[in-house]
Parts: C-alpha cells; structure tokens; sequence
C-alpha cells in the first residue's frame, strides 16, 4: 500500500496547502459553474481538480489534498492507473463505440468472462453490461419479474439504490434523492433491516428478530409467492455503511429459496475488493442469484453489470436487455485493466489493512469521545455513526462540521446516513499508509474541536 502501486505514483504523495480550501481560482471556476450547472447538481468540496493519483487529489491553485473519497467508491485501484490508462488508451486508437448489440467486440465478452468467474458461486453463470449503477439494479429487476413472471419487488430500510424512477421507489432516503420528484414506480415493498446500533432491543438480538420481522411483513402484507425479487446491499452504503447483523443476510437467502424469490445482492459500493474480499456478500458465504455491480469495476470509466445465475439471466427475450453505450468498449478496456491491477496488487489485502489501520485509530477515538456512537464496517469501508454525547440521538450538525474542518485541512471526507450523521471513509485502495495516519491525524483534531 505504498507509491509504488498503480494509481499515480508520478504524483507526489503528500499533503499541500499553499491557499485557503477553496483557493481562489477554484472560487472563480465555482462561480462559473453556478451560472453554467443545474442547481439540482451538489457539489461536495469546491476545489476544482486537475489530476490525482494514489491517495491525493491536486487543485487548479495547486493544493494536493488526502482522499478519504475516491469519488464515491469508484477509484478503488487509484485515479489514472498504469494498467486502466494503457488498455483504455489502446482501445480509444482503435475505436470508441459500435454499440454491442449492433456489432460486439471481444472486450465486453472479456469483461462478462472475469465477472461470472469473480462473482461468488460456481454455478454457470451469464452477465449483461450497463452504464450506471441504477441501470444496474433496474435490469436486474427487470430480469427477476421475467424469470419468476411475478411483479413485487422487496427492499429494506436505509438501502440506497438510485436516481431512476424505479431505483428512486427502491430507495428509502426521502431528501435528497426523492422530494419533490414522484410518483415513483409502484409495488416496491419496504421491510426492517438488521441495523445492530438502532435495534430497539439490542445488538445481540437484531438479526434473528429483524429478519423474522421482514420475512413476516413479506408473508402477511405481500404474500411470497407474488414476490419476484429482493434487493439488499450487503453493507448498506449511503444508509451510513449499516452492516446487517450477522446471521440476518442469510436467513433471508433461506426465505429466498424456499419460496422462489431471487435474491438481488446490490454490490455496487462495496464490490472489487473495497471490503477486503471481492464482494462483501463473500463475508457469510452469501451465494446470490443476480449482483449488481459498478463504481469501482472499470477504474474511474462509467460501466455496471449485473450477474448471475444463467437461467434466470436468459429469462429475458432476446433484445430485452441493452443500451446504446452499454459495455462500451473503452469503459470494458478500462475494466480489464481494473480487475489486473486488483489481482496484481492484493488490492483485497490492501483493504484489510487499511481496515485495521483505520479501526484501530477510529476506535481508541471513539474510547474518548462519546460523540462517537459507533464504529463499523470492513477492509476500506469505514464509518463513524455520530451521536449526541450520552444518548443514541443522531448529531447530523457534527457530522457536517466535522467534515467541513477535514476540508479546510485538506482532508477529503465524505458524509452519509439516513439521519446524516454518518462520516463514511472510502480511501484509494493504493493510498500510502503515512498518508492514511495523516488523514486520520486531521480527522482526530476535527472531531475533538467541534465534539467539545
């Protein structure tokens, strides 16, 4: 986990500030944004980039800032690096698009090829390319609905699943993703999940009782035998890196099988390597029958899929299932360059010792700061839920303050959570660990200073 990793080595990897966060150049091309960008599009750090690499971000005023974001889980395997560069360069030289289902090229059967041997089972197995995460999931479902020739679709509390229509009715977060923007697409079905730190009764009772209070919702207000697919993510990500009991994800396979539902493992944040393993779903032997994937599978390049079990993938018609840019050929040449460096690199080792690094920092802060409810998650995949001192009452104003002064230091921190007090941590898989303990040495002194 060092500069001599893929990722931008050629970037110094180190911490520089020579302007206040944001510098006056990036406030000039803020400025134009405003007047060019639709105000729907947020922006969380103002600073204006213009390249990256390893574990920093650099500026237009010439800030190199630690990246505790790879742009929302997706630059896992760092930006720009070596392997994603030269296979995607080589493709842009030969041609950038025919459209797959008009005249294929052998990249995105290559790409299909590593994910049904990637994926967890080993059931034959078939694979379908998207753009986006969203797509992703919608396939999927559409997929589930022509196997099983049901309609309900079962999701949990807290899952985040898009910005289409239909993902926009998957998704339980109201604000921001769904004010304003319905009605959303019907027969979605929304149950309790296994969250250990919120469960009413205690952590120790969560997943039995959460999992026999979604299996009874699911029986008595649905009825399983209309049900044609439930979708979960293994830890779920922009709910607050909630990860579900242990014990629960399976017993809701079991419930799956046993009455004919397909189970739809959202792996779209935690995918490639980003939890230690190459899916989070591989943690409790979880075998789904359909996964979606995207953010971190193609190195920084727009590209999803969703995989699985090869009679439910072939339930579709022939010509059901496409998109003009789906498995462009740059974004799959970019892909295949990812998934090199995963396996040249142990970018799944990686993730595990950033995880300890991360914990065991978080966690002898968290001894001495009762502002800190809870730390979880896996490998690179980190949270802090933030409470109010003495209670579980969420403090969504720290989490945002807290932020606000890593960005100020040049430490780049996302937040998330269904009540926004979650500060999540997502570094490059190829970040160099001093810059690891410096960012957790800024984030250290922002919490002390706001918490007190």
């Amino acid at each position: 986990m060092g500069a001599s990793q893929p990722g931008g080595p050629s970037l110094p990897q180190e911490r520089r500030l020579v302007t206040a966060i944001p510098g006056p150049k990036s406030v000039e091309l803020m400025e134009r944004r405003n007047k060019a960008v639709a105000r729907g599009v947020s922006t969380t750090l103002p600073v204006f980039v213009t390249r990256s690499g390893g574990g920093v971000v650099e500026d237009v005023d010439g800030n190199s800032l630690i990246d505790f974001g790879s742009g929302i889980a997706v630059t896992s395997v760092g930006n720009s690096a070596e392997a994603v560069v030269r296979r995607a360069t080589e493709q842009l030289q030969r041609f950038t698009h025919t459209c797959f289902m008009v005249t294929p090229y052998d990249s995105y059967v290559a790409v299909a090829e590593q994910l049904n041997e990637l994926t967890p089972g080993d059931h034959e197995k078939r694979t379908a390319l998207f753009n986006s995460g969203a797509e992703a999931v919608e396939n999927a479902v559409k997929i589930a609905r022509a196997y099983t020739k049901r309609t309900a679709v079962v999701v949990f509390d807290h899952g985040y699943h898009g910005r289409t229509n239909l993902t926009m009715a998957l998704t339980a977060k109201n604000m921001p993703y769904k004010e304003s923007f319905g009605p959303f697409a019907p027969e979605v079905y929304r149950v309790p999940v296994a969250y250990p730190f919120r469960w009413l009764t205690g952590a120790e009772n969560c997943a039995d009782e959460a999992a026999a209070a979604a299996i009874d919702a699911v029986t008595k207000q649905i009825g399983a035998h209309n049900v044609a697919a439930v979708v979960i993510e293994p830890i779920l990500g922009e709910g607050g890196f909630i990860e579900p009991a242990k014990g629960f994800l399976p017993k809701i396979v079991e419930f799956c099988r046993e009455n004919g539902i397909v189970f739809v493992a959202d792996e779209i944040q935690t995918g490639f390597c980003r939890t230690g393993e190459w899916f989070a779903c591989d943690d409790e032997g979880i075998v789904p029958d359909l996964i979606t994937t995207a953010k971190g599978i193609a190195g920084g390049l727009p590209l999803a899929a969703v995989t699985g079990r090869a009679e439910i993938m072939d339930a579709a018609h022939a010509g059901g299932l496409g998109g003009t840019y789906g498995g462009n050929p740059v974004a799959c040449a970019a892909a295949l360059g990812a998934i090199e460096t995963m396996r040249a690199h142990d970018l799944n080792g990686a993730a595990q010792r950033i995880g300890e690094v991360m914990k065991g920092r978080l966690n002898t802060i968290a001894e001495k700061n009762p502002a800190i409810g809870e730390v979880r998650g896996r490998g690179a995949m980190i949270a802090i839920e933030l409470v109010k001192p003495g209670t579980k009452e969420p403090a969504a104003d720290y989490a945002g303050a807290i932020a606000k002064a890593c960005h100020a230091e040049g430490l780049l921190v996302l937040t998330a959570g269904t009540y926004g007090n979650v500060l999540r941590f997502l570094p490059p898989l190829v970040m160099p660990e001093h810059l690891l303990v410096e960012g957790l040495d800024i984030l250290e002194k922002a919490i002390a200073q706001v918490t007190a």
